[in-house]
């Protein structure tokens, strides 16, 4: 192992290299060393034309020159393969103008796929993605135009009568990492991290392939200082070392200090977490808190999906069941907003990797995930809107192998303004933009195979709850204060099935005081 300077990175990167890159949104971004990539493009043009692949894509959500926004450079970047595309928007919206090719892949394929890689197999072989966009016989994980003109990178197979995808491995030279810190031999700690990723799959499958690994740490400490369960990376698998101390220019991005509720080496009081007010989100994270049983394993999406930990930490019923993240920390309550990844008082903490041969298998009683477009047969979009492309991330893994699916989000998009009062939904501008369209643009979730698998889905709004049936989505529960033809039907592409049932939304969501769900929740349970 040999410590270099940040300016000295690019040098050890070729033109055309395939480097991958460590980092969840705001967590594990190796910025020092993204960064001397972009200077020396900037003023060599080298390296140029490179391949790059990480899994979702280390940004803060906005245009600024952090984590993949940095690599957004006309000429840097010749192709992508990433499982979330749009934590740094300036990277996304490149692929949706068709700046370079892009594949969007399911992040448990694309971390099984590092690991395929440092195991020299040619593929990984799964169910995950079948009737997707990730699908050969609709976009093949193709992000944009560009990308449909390469070589393949899934094909449909079939073995034992079953239909399967064969998602191909592919080269890697680099891999930079972010971690906790080195000691003088070179072995890696990542004793401060909340999230542990990647890192490891990516550190081995560089290495096993000929090609280099460097790691971003806070600072070198001495020669056996380690606990050898605090080593993720071996020093033999580590050639290059950049000490770069963190700053808090950036806020929360990329957990610059050192949280140790994140990690597991202190516990939080969750009625310390602050209870957001009563709004739309709230609303669906209550709607949503009321489907949970007792010891239920439940993955939560980003975004709107954070208000269920929230609603649960409120109700006092965290304890009770287990909130579990893509990223790897399962228990404790997940962390919201740019950091989304890592979570306070995690029971457990495994790489990425790993928490998706569980999800892979069925572990998950439940998720709650994100809708941003579903269409008349239950088809829901997350992952591309025009030249906006985001990706699917952990998305198409979790909700095809998922018990149970809740599909949360505002009922329209754009401009929407709403408030509760006196215990009811008051619709004060309506939204610009159907989020019930008659086709959706892209198919991040399948609702001819959660038929086929027999799943429970429901789709989740402030002011109306849709069941997913064999004959398409119905419409079961409506806001108190809403006017069915109004403010619902005439404000979707289609018209839905309409159950003979149809009932009010449980009113104690719409107080401002708690539900009080916890002594039914302990008894039903």
């Amino acid at each position: 192992m040999k410590i270099i300077e940040k300016k000295e990175v690019a040098s050890y990167i070729k033109d055309k290299d395939t480097v991958l890159i460590s980092g969840s949104g705001g967590s594990g971004s190796p910025e020092a060393l993204i960064k001397s990539i972009m200077d020396s493009f900037l003023a060599t043009k080298h390296p140029n034309n490179i391949t790059v692949s990480c899994g979702i894509s280390p940004g803060n959500l906005t245009n600024d020159d952090v984590g993949m926004n940095m690599l957004a450079k006309e000429g840097l970047v010749g192709k992508a393969i990433c499982a979330h595309l749009g934590m740094g928007r300036v990277f996304g919206n490149a692929i949706g103008s068709n700046q370079f090719p892009a594949f969007a892949v399911p992040l448990g394929v694309i971390n099984h796929l590092y690991r395929a890689i440092a195991g020299h197999e040619v593929g990984i072989i799964t169910h995950v993605g079948l009737g997707t966009f990730a699908d050969p016989r609709i976009d093949g994980c193709c992000a944009n135009e560009k990308a449909k003109k390469l070589e393949p990178i899934v094909e449909l197979i079939e073995l034992n009568g079953k239909e399967n995808l064969f998602y191909h491995t592919f080269p890697v030279n680099v891999a930079l990492l972010k971690a906790s810190y080195a000691d003088e031999d070179g072995n890696i700690s990542f004793q401060e991290e909340g999230i542990i990723g990647e890192q490891y799959n990516m550190a081995i499958a560089a290495h096993n392939s000929g090609g280099i690994v460097i790691v971003e740490v806070k600072g070198i400490k001495p020669k056996g200082s380690f606990r050898a369960r605090d080593v993720l990376i071996h020093s033999s698998y580590v050639d290059y070392v950049v000490i770069n101390e963190p700053t808090d220019e950036l806020g929360e991005y990329n957990i610059p200090f050192y949280r140790p509720e994140i990690t597991g080496d202190k516990k939080i009081k969750l009625e310390d977490i602050k209870i957001r007010p009563l709004d739309e989100r709230k609303i669906c994270g209550r709607r949503s808190a009321m489907e949970l049983k007792k010891g239920d394993v439940i993955n939560l999406g980003v975004g709107m999906p954070d208000s269920v930990a929230n609603a649960c930490a409120e109700e006092g019923i965290s304890d009770y069941i287990y909130l579990s993240v893509e990223s790897g920390p399962t228990g404790g309550v997940p962390i919201g907003g740019v950091v989304f990844g890592a979570s306070i008082n995690p029971d457990s903490v495994i790489p990425t990797a790993e928490q998706f041969d569980a999800y892979n298998g069925g572990c998950l009683d439940m998720a709650v995930v994100g809708l941003a477009e579903v269409d008349k047969h239950g088809n829901v979009n997350v992952s591309k809107f025009g030249t906006r492309v985001t990706g699917p991330g952990g998305f198409i893994n979790i909700t095809q192998s998922t018990k149970k699916i809740i599909f949360m989000g505002t009922f329209k998009a754009l401009d929407l303004e709403e408030k509760i009062e006196d215990g009811k939904l008051i619709i004060i501008q309506e939204g610009k933009k159907n989020k019930f369209v008659d086709s959706v643009e892209q198919i991040t979730f399948s609702s001819e195979q959660a038929i086929k698998n027999k799943q429970e889905v429901l789709y989740v709004t402030e002011r109306c709850v849709f069941t997913l049936t064999k004959d398409g989505i119905m419409l079961t529960e409506i806001a108190p204060g809403v006017d069915l033809e109004k403010n619902i039907i005439a404000n979707m592409d289609f018209k839905p099935l309409i159950s003979k049932n149809l009932k009010e939304m449980d009113h104690r969501i719409f107080q401002e005081q708690k539900m009080n769900i916890k002594e039914d929740f302990l008894k039903e349970n």
